[in-house]
C-alpha cells in the first residue's frame, strides 16, 4: 500500500511519454511533406487522387483504386490536345491523344503515366522512387518539354 501512489505515478508518466511520442512525425511523411512543398514552391501542383484504370496502377483492394501523386503544371495561355499515355520501358505508350507522343524516351524514375489537356500537363508517380526530391526540376521541365512539342 506504501508504493500505491509511485506505482500512479510511474503509470502516469509512461502513458504521457506514449502519447507524445506517438505524436512523432515519422521520416517517411516528413520526407512527401518536404517534397510537396518543393514542388509547391517551383510551380508544381502536387496531389493524391484515386489512380484512373487507364494507368494501370494495381488496384489497392479489388473494390478500391489506388492513391497515386500526381504532379502538374499549369501553363495558362497553352491550348493543348488531350494525350494520355503510359510508361513502359522508359518509353511512352499513348492510351489516348495524338500517336506524336509515343515512344518518346523518359529518364524518370517511378512514373506510372502522363496526361496532358487543355492548359494542364502532368504525370502520376511513385513518391517513393524518389523521396529525396532529385527529380522534381527534370519532371517540370520535361512536363514543358511535352507541352512545347
Amino acid at each position: 500500500m506504501e508504493h500505491t501512489g509511485l506505482w500512479v505515478a510511474l503509470v502516469i508518466i509512461i502513458f504521457v511519454l506514449g502519447s507524445v511520442l506517438g505524436l512523432k512525425v515519422s521520416p517517411r511523411e516528413k520526407a512527401l511533406g518536404l517534397m510537396r512543398d518543393s514542388a509547391r514552391k517551383m510551380g508544381l501542383h502536387p496531389r493524391l487522387i484515386a489512380a484512373p484504370e487507364w494507368t494501370h496502377v494495381p488496384m489497392a483492394t479489388e473494390n478500391r483504386a489506388s492513391m497515386v501523386a500526381y504532379y502538374s503544371v499549369l501553363i495558362p495561355e497553352a491550348r493543348l490536345p488531350l494525350m494520355r499515355a503510359r510508361v513502359q520501358d522508359q518509353t511512352l505508350q499513348v492510351v489516348q491523344g495524338d500517336e506524336k507522343f509515343t515512344d518518346l524516351p523518359i529518364a524518370l524514375k517511378g512514373i506510372y503515366a502522363i496526361d496532358m489537356q487543355a492548359n494542364c500537363v502532368g504525370l502520376y508517380w511513385d513518391e517513393e522512387s524518389d523521396l529525396k526530391a532529385i527529380q522534381l526540376n527534370d519532371m517540370k521541365a520535361y512536363l514543358l518539354q511535352l507541352a512545347a512539342i
